[in-house]
């Protein structure tokens, strides 16, 4: 990389614009023949980015697989748009951090410990255990987060604004202004935060770390104001800072951090046409052709969800809290198929497969009680299929988003823009989009399977002219903030 001292008097790179993120824009898949084919992501950040009209802006991100290894070998520091790679017309930066680094930083801390902790996830009886291993991989993730910081000074004019992501590079703020005090530095959290009590199971030292890490920034957002609230207490807790809840900031050390909130919203114009595409309505028709009529003719009401197989989306309670509708209240059967599109995720962790393992056995005793010659009561897909979810939110009579803790939940926001005839929203008090949402939506305790089940026939009997007015409110709430002016709100945030 170079001397980082004379980078920081004369940095090598001219971007007035970074973004730093685990996962990148772009993804490759390594053919038979050692070529590589690029694969362009989604998502808000993606879409946000787009909103930079200056074409020196760099987005620095890891590379997560051999193929991603294999392109930053065959570009110069691994920036992908000098090596030939077609990315969108902006710069990419992919480090080829050690595979082995990489795993424990983010399998290890991020995912098994960071997210544990902000979704509360813990079965604290056994779990978390901060042992050897665990000090390994913390160590770890502090070299992935170095690897960052190195880069984002490489590539920053002087001046830059650095827009730094979610729970993966919560050390990346402090070291990078340790390498560039001239740059201005902002970190966002995707996730929500967890309250002291619960913060301060992680060791004193990573507990400290984290928050100073972010405390490096000059502003640091997050999805609501319960979150941002939630961080400023774990601030005052554990690093004695001084808070002002009204001016939202935290002083630590000498130093002010600003907190901010941006409620990352739904790309409407992108999902309304994508939704109407053939491949859409392709699936549409499958679908519709799988829920069926009743016995009297009637067409059957929907129950939709989709997520992955994430511990906080919570479907498990959800499939039971449908098997309890069916069970108590039985005009629901033969009326009503529950639509379930679960999606694999972060299989290598033992957990995860567990959970996956659960939602399929549930799902599957559900059938075994309730189906007959002429109707399946739940339609279950586990492979990642978007036009597919994109048809299920057309069709939903009832849109199920009932996580235990979730920092937004874009679902609840997607439906009600996509839908055809308008959908009831049964909503989780924990999901982060409840803040903007919960005056149209049905409030639901994401423990209470017997009010769960209540909710769905609540929403399964709303009359149609007041499902379609709830719907329209429910729209406009969640495309208040687009990705383009969510990302641009940030950066005109930091000045």
């Amino acid at each position: 990389m170079g001397d980082l001292a004379t980078e920081r008097s004369n940095p090598t790179g001219r971007a007035p614009i970074l973004v730093a993120s685990n996962r990148g824009p772009v993804s490759f898949t390594l053919e038979d023949d050692g070529s590589l084919t690029l694969r362009r992501g989604g998502g808000g950040l993606v879409s946000g980015l787009s909103a930079i009209d200056d074409p020196s802006s760099v987005w620095v991100c890891a590379a997560l697989g051999d193929a991603d290894r294999a392109a930053t070998r065959r570009s110069p520091d691994g920036r992908l748009d000098l090596g030939g790679f077609e990315v969108g017309g902006q710069a990419v930066r992919m480090l080829d951090i050690d595979p082995g680094t990489f795993g424990r930083a983010y399998n290890g801390i991020a995912n098994s410990s960071l997210w544990f902790v902000h979704h509360l996830l813990y079965d604290t009886p056994v779990s978390p255990l901060f042992d050897d291993r665990f000090r390994r991989e913390w160590e770890s993730y502090g070299v992935y987060n170095s690897a960052f910081a190195q880069a984002l000074a490489a590539e920053a004019a002087p001046g830059a604004a650095v827009l730094v992501q979610d729970y993966h590079l919560s050390l990346v703020p402090t070291q990078l202004r340790a390498f560039r005090p001239d740059l201005r530095i902002g970190h966002f959290s995707h996730t929500p935060w967890a309250p002291p009590e619960y913060y301060r199971m992680l060791p004193d030292d990573v507990a400290e770390a984290v928050l100073t890490g972010i405390l490096g920034a000059d502003r640091a957002a997050f999805l609501t104001l319960r979150w941002a609230l939630a961080f400023a207490d774990c601030c005052e807790a554990v690093l004695g800072a001084t808070v002002d809840r009204d001016a939202l900031t935290v002083t630590c050390a000498g130093r002010t951090t600003r907190l901010g909130v941006h409620g990352l919203g739904a790309d409407a114009d992108f999902l309304r046409s994508r939704s109407h595409q053939p491949d859409v309505d392709a699936r549409l028709a499958t679908l519709r052709e799988a829920v069926g009529h009743s016995a009297d003719g009637a067409p059957r009401r929907t129950v939709v969800r989709v997520d992955r197989t994430e511990l906080s989306k919570n479907i498990v309670r959800g499939l039971l809290a449908y098997r309890h509708l069916l069970r108590t209240r039985p005009e629901w059967q033969d009326r009503v198929v529950h639509v379930a599109f679960a999606y694999p995720s972060r299989h290598d962790l033992p957990e995860y497969r567990e959970y996956t393992a659960a939602v399929r056995r549930v799902a599957q005793e559900i059938d075994d009680e309730f189906r007959t010659a002429t109707w399946q009561p739940l339609i279950l897909h586990v492979n990642d299929d978007f036009p597919r979810s994109l048809a299920a939110y057309r069709l939903a009579d009832v849109a199920l988003v009932n996580p235990i803790r979730d920092g937004m939940n874009l679902v609840a926001k997607e439906v009600p823009v996509v839908s055809d005839a308008g959908c009831a929203l049964v909503l989780s008090r924990e999901a982060g989009a409840y803040a903007e949402l919960a005056d149209d939506a049905i409030t639901v305790n994401p423990y209470d399977i017997v009010a769960t089940a209540e909710a769905l026939h609540q929403g399964l009997t709303m009359p149609a002219d007041e499902r379609a007015d709830r719907t329209k409110r429910l729209a406009a709430a969640s495309t208040a903030l687009p990705p383009r002016q969510w990302f641009l709100d940030q950066l005109h945030a930091l000045g």
